[in-house]
């Protein structure tokens, strides 16, 4: 599936006060078992506690944005380091709302570190951007050695259960993903209500829900590459490359469950070869 269109031209949005929320994660390896060693957090964001539905090698936590909802001027961070050895999987209790702006753009900045012998499973559920919403987002993730970084990203451009169009907005997103220093993947997009582009088939061809899955965890096998082809979405468009150091899938349709449906059928497929441990949904998944 193609890249999303690129953009290299900037415009000078206003700026309006909002909330600035910040949240900093530091996971540690015990003998047995994985713990979260450092917590702070500024603002309406933060973790309740670590959770351990696995057993203690793999920390389970759950990001939590109070207020439901992003508006313009709101900045949130978010910093995930984890230490060598580390296992941890993060998670969102529900799907983000980016609520419309009067003109001001609203802000999200993650940024996950792994140490060697580390793994980062990075599984949020899906981000909805109301029309009109203007919306900035970066991630940048740094593995050191052979750390993992299992994450995706779901995008959907309007309410569409409520038959709402992404008819004016701006999306802007950025990823970038690095071993050792080297740059292994980087993509930005810029994607703007109501632009004609939205409808080309080098784009979303009129689909209003995208998602990317990146796995970075050394080269997939051949073997492991055709049992992640066999997964398919129910509905839409999907596919997956295999680049050096990096494996990138797409999705884009109608459907924020399809696209949860498909990555979650790779991480099945995956997880136990990249990380040794078979896939269990996160329980808030359920509920």
């Amino acid at each position: 599936m193609p890249t999303l269109a690129l953009a290299t031209h900037d415009v000078e949005v206003p700026v309006t006060p909002g909330w600035r929320a910040q949240l900093q994660l530091g996971f540690a390896r015990e003998p047995q078992r994985t713990v979260l060693a450092q917590r702070s957090h500024r603002g309406p964001l933060r973790v309740q506690k670590a959770l351990y539905p696995e057993g203690p090698e793999v920390c389970q936590v759950i990001v939590v944005h109070p207020p439901g909802g992003i508006a313009g001027g709101d900045l949130l961070e978010i910093a995930i380091a984890a230490g060598p050895g580390a296992r941890v999987q993060i998670t969102t209790p529900g799907a983000a709302k980016w609520y419309r702006s009067a003109g001001s753009r609203a802000q999200a900045s993650t940024r996950i570190a792994a140490a060697p012998g580390s793994s980062v499973e990075w599984l949020p559920q899906e981000a909805i951007l109301f029309d009109g919403a203007r919306v900035s987002s970066a991630t940048r993730i740094d593995l050191a050695g052979d750390a993992v970084f299992v994450g995706w990203d779901i995008m959907s451009l309007g309410r569409t259960a409520a038959g709402e169009c992404f008819t004016t907005g701006e999306l802007r997103q950025a990823l970038e993903l690095a071993r050792d220093g080297r740059l292994l993947w980087c993509e930005r997009a810029l994607l703007d209500g109501g632009s004609p582009a939205l409808q080309s088939g080098a784009v979303l061809a009129g689909f209003p829900v995208f998602g990317t899955m990146v796995i970075a965890a050394g080269r997939l096998d051949d073997a492991a590459l055709a049992n992640c082809r066999d997964c398919t979405a129910a509905q839409g468009e999907s596919g997956i490359t295999r680049l050096p150091g990096v494996t990138v899938a797409r999705y884009r349709g109608a459907s924020t469950a399809a696209a949860r449906t498909y990555f979650a059928s790779l991480w099945n497929v995956l997880r136990p070869i990249v990380i040794g441990r078979v896939a269990i949904p996160p329980r808030i998944w359920s509920t």
